[in-house]
């Protein structure tokens, strides 16, 4: 490994055995009488690859991005460059000393308090008490626990256990930062100083490893991207051409399952396109949805269209629905609806909109029909009440159409 090369990856994989449910008693008289039964007998396994054939470079003082669906093999790929968990394959060579926060609950000791919990993460990572005291203020003021930092972290919320564990971690001299999708768990303020200190320390010539699926932060903080596809590299290159990649993955994925989920059985109509362009919000500018709606046989009507919003947690944030405007559907032919969003308030991050086509109960359903990306937070204040309808954490402002 040449010396402007801070991770080298070759070949590696990461095998898992399960064994079979049926398999594994449930209790210890059980585990007991079948061993007594069956004393010869093995418990069989099956193998799960987690990670096959994973090589790739990433250069001293480069911020790499994570991405890819659940499962995909992101958090295995980090904990075997962390130590945490060997490879079954392969080997990963890592210059220099590592700092991480891979989940809630890893790197601290739940009896010793925050302060002993700073010191004792400096002293795993080879540094001497002198170098942890020159930092200590800086991470707790970033940190914003010195009002706890003599308190033992088992007491500790989630939040706050996040916000001192990653201040350790960034703030301690490590030359490669390795960090899980947990900053969700902080706040807004929190999560943009956290890329901000991520970003300072690629650019001091630390490398950084960021996981995360809100696409909007790997954008902003990185400049070079990995997807792992079902324990696979699929891409790996700049940022923006990397994740031009998943989402049309995703796009792909979502044809697919659309294409083979079985119709409810009562429908004969079908929603059976979608289209939108790339979105980056912007105040007071209005995005077009279009959604095709197809008929089977001449239906009874009339018909509405539902569409719920969703964050990058499967949470709906708002729903807009076409009852709303008194808008309804007779289609005896293909016809296309249009769903207009105005100001959203949606904060950064990428979404999905899941289409129901209703009547007295749901006709066809389209999840995960459009993902959009938000770019932009826009400021907001949260007064007054107004009359709410169906789901969400927001009042969309919307109107739909038809042509």
């Amino acid at each position: 490994m040449s010396a402007a090369t801070a991770i080298s990856v070759r070949g590696l994989g990461k095998t898992y055995r399960i064994a079979h449910a049926s398999d594994r008693p449930t209790r210890a008289t059980e585990a007991i009488v079948a061993r007594l039964r069956h004393p010869l007998r093995r418990t069989t396994f099956d193998r799960f690859e987690a990670l096959t054939e994973v090589s790739f470079d990433v250069a001293a003082g480069t911020a790499l991005g994570i991405i890819g669906r659940n499962g995909a093999g992101k958090s295995t790929l980090l904990k075997i460059l962390t130590r945490i968990t060997p490879p079954t394959r392969g080997q990963a060579e890592l210059a220099g000393r590592v700092g991480s926060l891979l989940e809630v609950g890893t790197g601290f000791h739940p009896e010793l308090t925050g302060r002993e919990n700073v010191f004792l993460n400096g002293t795993l990572l080879g540094m001497r008490r002198q170098e942890i005291t020159r930092r200590f203020d800086e991470i707790v003021d970033f940190s914003g626990c010195g009002q706890f930092l003599d308190t033992p972290v088992k007491r500790y919320s989630s939040g706050m256990y996040v916000r001192l564990a990653f201040a350790v971690a960034a703030h301690l001299e490590t030359e490669i930062l390795v960090i899980d999708e947990v900053l969700s768990v902080g706040d807004a303020d929190f999560q943009r100083r956290s890329v901000q200190k991520m970003r300072d320390a690629a650019a001091q010539g630390r490398t950084v490893l960021y996981v995360s699926h809100q696409l909007h932060t790997v954008t902003a903080l990185c400049s070079e991207a990995l997807l792992l596809d079902r324990g696979t590299v699929s891409a790996y290159g700049a940022v923006e051409d990397v994740l031009a990649t998943y989402r049309a993955s995703v796009a792909e994925h979502a044809v697919v399952q659309r294409e083979t989920r079985a119709q409810v059985p009562a429908g004969i109509l079908h929603v059976v396109a979608a289209t939108t362009t790339r979105l980056t919000y912007l105040p007071a500018e209005p995005k077009r949805f279009t959604f095709t709606i197809q008929a089977e046989a001449a239906p009874d009507g009339p018909y509405f269209l539902s569409c719920h919003i969703n964050d990058a947690n499967g949470g709906v944030v708002a729903q807009c629905d076409s009852r709303l405007g008194g808008l309804w559907f007779h289609p005896d032919q293909p016809q296309e609806v249009t769903l207009d969003l105005r100001q959203p308030w949606l904060k950064p991050g990428t979404y999905t909109v899941d289409v129901f086509l209703c009547r007295v109960g749901i006709v066809d359903v389209w999840d995960g029909a459009v993902t959009f990306d938000v770019e932009q937070e826009l400021p907001y204040a949260v007064t007054g009440t107004a009359e709410s309808f169906g789901r969400g954490m927001v009042l969309a402002d919307f109107d739909f159409g038809v042509r």
